[in-house]
């Protein structure tokens, strides 16, 4: 199952956030709790991952993050449209060189 992997994470969170001590033994019991048959090698690998970060630091620049984008989106909006704008401008000025044409030029071919 593709969504295992997520469940160990998940359960590993349930584990932090419940104010539990991250490690092998409660993360197992998370994991049969949901009613998954417990991966020893990625039980062990996750707690090992866990241990070499500051989950704490993690999270709150997880959540820093997404709210800093979202905040940033409404200032961005009016460059973006400004920009479409003037592409569009440009686009529109191209179109009218194409229309323009030089008869002199035309005429040379046709022998006027």
């Amino acid at each position: 199952m593709a969504q295992e992997g997520k469940a160990y994470i998940h359960a590993a969170l349930a584990l932090y956030y419940a104010g539990q001590e991250v490690n092998e033994e409660n993360l197992k019991k998370v994991v049969e709790a949901l009613g998954l048959e417990v991966d020893e090698a990625k039980v062990k690998m996750l707690v090992a991952s866990l241990s070499e970060i500051n989950l704490e630091e993690v999270l709150k620049s997880a959540v820093a993050a997404p709210v800093a984008a979202v905040a940033a989106a409404p200032a961005a909006a009016p460059a973006a449209e400004a920009a479409a704008e003037e592409e569009k401008k440009e686009e529109e000025e191209e179109k009218e060189e194409e229309k323009e044409v030089d008869l002199s030029e035309v005429g040379g071919l046709f022998g006027f």
